[in-house]
């Protein structure tokens, strides 16, 4: 019966870790598999996050507090149990592979920046009244990694010269440079990432 209960209560600290990071990892994964469209997908669960993170650090709370509690007289009584050695799965380094999994899942959004590789343009010499910038609102940006790829996106379009996202904000500003692109261009390829420009 324990067992089982300890198999729970890390499948559940696993499963709530990653659910308060999947509108995160989200972005990210959907521009390693080539199908930015789907980035936003999980931005809904955005205002469920604070209470996701409370969850995993209360069920792994638990899981070491079991994992660690002293025997009490009953248990060193009966230690029927205790002549064979755990399985790794029942162990405290498994527990802690585990913990680990779920900080690295938690924290996501601070280091996803990471993932995105630099497409920023070489130096070119524009003449300065060559030179817009637009400010746009962005709807679906919920974290860092919404910042990323929305900035990503941007900065793929041919004539870009600056881009910055903020999810705080839900703006975008954008410096490109007219002779090559256009704003309905820039819009274009935001969109494409199923975070929307609000018009």
């Amino acid at each position: 019966m324990k067992i089982k209960s300890n198999k729970a209560i890390i499948g559940t600290g696993i499963f709530t870790a990653v659910a308060a990071s999947l509108c995160c990892i989200t972005p990210v994964l959907a521009l390693i598999a080539g199908s930015s469209g789907i980035a936003s997908s999980f931005s809904w669960m955005e205002p469920a996050r604070p209470y996701l993170i409370g969850f995993t650090i209360l069920v792994l709370g638990f899981a070491w507090y079991q994992k660690l509690k002293p025997k009490t007289a009953e248990e060193i009584e009966c230690a029927c149990e205790e002549d064979e050695k755990p399985s790794f799965w029942q162990s405290r380094k498994f527990l802690l592979i585990v913990t680990i999994f779920a900080a690295l899942m938690l924290t996501f959004p601070y280091y996803s920046s990471v993932f995105y590789p630099d497409n920023r343009k070489e130096v070119v010499v524009v003449n300065q009244f060559d030179i817009q910038t637009v400010e746009l609102d962005i709807e679906g940006m919920t974290c860092e990694a919404c910042d990323s790829h929305v900035a990503y996106a941007a900065q793929g379009v041919d004539g870009v010269l600056e881009a910055k996202a903020d999810h705080k904000t839900g703006k975008a500003e954008v410096k490109f440079d007219q002779t090559k692109t256009s704003r309905e261009e820039i819009i274009k390829s935001i969109d494409a990432t199923s975070y929307r420009v609000v018009e």
